[in-house]
């Protein structure tokens, strides 16, 4: 099991397209603190590196949804893809 895969199963659980989390409900979802880089839109990003690098990314993608980091609240706005 991955670091992520518990906020992957949180929102797959949902019944909603949208769905806001701060920083502390996902890190309470996860267990651990997320890094430092968090911070930055980039860690967020929707792009699933082929190297493997962004494991985080998976979480929120096979679970079917983007995620768009509202810096200013330290939140991560989910959005369910279309299919």
């Amino acid at each position: 099991m991955g670091k992520y895969d518990p906020l992957g199963g949180h929102l797959r659980r949902l019944r909603t397209d949208r769905v806001q989390l701060d920083f502390a409900e996902i890190e309470r979802i996860l267990g651990a603190m997320l890094p430092k880089s968090a911070q930055r839109p980039q860690w967020w990003a929707n792009e699933i590196d082929p190297k493997g690098a962004h494991v985080q990314v998976r979480a929120w993608r096979e679970a079917g949804y983007d995620a768009f980091l509202e810096t200013s609240a330290e939140r991560v706005r989910f959005v369910r893809r279309q299919a």
